[in-house]
């Protein structure tokens, strides 16, 4: 089973000239998706009891995600409004004293035995006490179990730069996988080469550093050197939870070939990354031709 552990909020979708309420968070949207896709997953995160707590629980259950290790809150769901550029999303957030905001180290549970690997990420790395609870539990687990993190970077949530970077260089080398958008490496190395960069980023201990691309496709970074998988062509709704529906195509591949074990990863094919990037790219593509955050059910990807 794979735990993803990160925020979950409400999206502010742009809609008739006004904002519909759907559910989403980069770490939430990659747990509908591996759910979707029939893999045996977890979720941790605190859900407020508010309607909107609610409205995010009822996806999971949905799609089968096991939230029995989400602890329930009075505080209220984060919020983020989302305004369209040219398809492409931006976000503004409301986020302060909130449920998942107020999560600390204390609040971890122990993990059970059936939790195979943990996913990490998006805005939860920044603030406290959140951000230092989900770097705790990945201290805790990374020894035993592989770690795949997609900072998934917002600069307009980050109000101290300096301290988010030093976070990341204490979690990435607890970290096995790492997936990055071009936006993500160009705030990491501002001006250096997407390809340069991914390849710093891998001098810091990551074992496979993940690059998408957009239309450019995806790349994968290893001790073997380079992989590459073209986009799927498709007619764009818009781009909201493309890199998080890509997260779990790589994540259930690997889980399906076998190899998201700390073990298998030492010995991984350049033909397993490769299928690895190409069912996330298979996946992405079916979310990004619809409407806000919608992964595909397993049956959709079929051939």
């Amino acid at each position: 089973m794979i735990l993803c552990a990160g925020e979950s909020l409400i999206d502010m979708v742009p809609a008739n000239g006004g904002f519909t309420p759907r559910s989403g968070g980069a770490v939430y949207n990659t747990a509908i998706a591996l759910g979707r896709l029939g893999e045996p997953t977890a979720y941790l995160w605190p859900i407020s009891r508010d309607a909107f707590g609610d409205m995010l629980l009822a996806p999971l259950a949905q799609a089968g995600v096991d939230t029995t290790l989400c602890p329930r809150s009075d505080r209220l769901t984060t919020l983020a409004v989302v305004v369209l550029e040219g398809g492409e999303a931006r976000y503004s957030f409301y986020d302060e004293g909130s449920a998942g905001r107020m999560l600390s180290p204390d609040d971890l549970p122990d993990l059970p035995a059936r939790i195979e690997a943990l996913f990490i990420g998006g805005i939860s790395l920044v603030p406290d006490p959140c951000g230092a609870a989900i770097e705790a539990l990945t201290a805790r687990h990374h020894e035993n179990l592989p770690v795949m993190i997609d900072p998934n970077i917002r600069p307009v949530f980050i109000p101290d730069a300096v301290a988010f970077r030093a976070r990341l260089n204490r979690l990435l080398p607890m970290t096995d996988i790492v997936k990055l958008s071009a936006d993500d490496l160009d705030w990491l190395y501002p001006g250096v080469d997407p390809d340069e960069g991914a390849r710093r980023l891998r001098d810091l201990g990551p074992r496979i550093v993940l690059h998408t691309g957009g239309a450019a496709g995806a790349r994968a970074y290893w001790s073997g050197g380079t992989v590459a998988a073209p986009a799927i062509r498709t007619t764009v709704a818009d781009t909201i939870g493309a890199g998080d529906t890509f997260n779990a195509g790589v994540l259930t591949s690997l889980r399906r070939q076998g190899v998201l074990s700390k073990a298998e990863l030492d010995t991984i094919t350049a033909d397993q990354l490769r299928a690895a990037l190409t069912l996330g790219a298979r996946a992405a593509a079916i979310t990004v031709s619809r409407p806000g955050a919608d992964p595909p059910w397993a049956h959709e990807m079929q051939p």
